[in-house]
């Protein structure tokens, strides 16, 4: 697939690293540093541009900037209509922030007009997904999933499996905060899971349930 990185730092330019390496083409965008972006695009085999060109290029986008840099990037991105996005940001910054009890994640599927709308890869540090990503068997790490379109997720799923993880859907938009920050007792944010302790934490949720205690893995981190 072509997909379309905006903001190529650490978490971003790990999702454009696994995804090319994966067969998929990328394009880059949204940098302080255009040299490095071209670099880095180069060294993926892919290529580099303004964020409107990586829209237009791209099947999906993947918004990876901080929070209160996410404006500036819908800006610069323009119209999403017709684009699948994977939104990795976290609440954490300046104003426009979610109103109390919203999620990140359905105040910024409205941001994003026209696209349909997907979170992930935004639970855990830029520097353990590298290290963690392709890991084999029982050990594979989760990335959780939201977002309100079924046919979206099944293929942002296929995705993830691709960057080396597996995926697990925690349901729509305005039900997702366990998967948000901050990291804290009863949320999944900020920890290591894996297959089996993800689907426990989904079937408590879909029971209204509190979530189970907060897996360790002795392997892991």
């Amino acid at each position: 697939m072509r997909i379309g990185i905006v903001g190529a730092g650490r978490i971003g330019g790990g999702i454009a690293r696994q995804l090319a390496a994966a067969g998929h083409e990328v394009k880059l965008s949204f940098s302080r540093d255009a040299k490095k972006l071209e670099e880095l695009a180069r060294e993926l085999g892919g290529s580099s541009g303004p964020p409107a060109e990586a829209v237009q290029f791209a099947e999906v986008i993947v918004f990876s900037v901080p929070w209160s840099e996410l404006p500036n990037a819908l800006e610069q991105a323009g119209s999403l209509a017709g684009k699948i996005v994977i939104d990795t940001t976290n609440q954490f910054g300046n104003p426009p922030l979610p109103p109390e009890g919203d999620t990140a994640a359905h105040f910024n599927a409205a941001r994003m007009s026209g696209a349909t709308y997907t979170k992930s890869f935004n639970t855990l540090t830029a520097g353990f997904q590298a290290q963690a990503a392709g890991r084999e068997g029982e050990r594979r790490v989760v990335q959780w999933l939201c977002g309100d379109d079924d046919s979206a997720k099944r293929l942002v799923s296929g995705l993830i499996e691709d960057a080396g993880f597996v995926a697990v859907d925690v349901g729509g938009t305005a039900d997702c905060s366990v998967m948000e920050a901050p990291r804290r007792p009863g949320a999944v944010y900020g920890e290591e899971y894996r297959l089996a302790d993800a689907q426990a934490v989904v079937a408590a949720l879909d029971d209204g349930q509190p979530i189970p205690p907060t897996p360790r893995y002795e392997d892991g981190r």
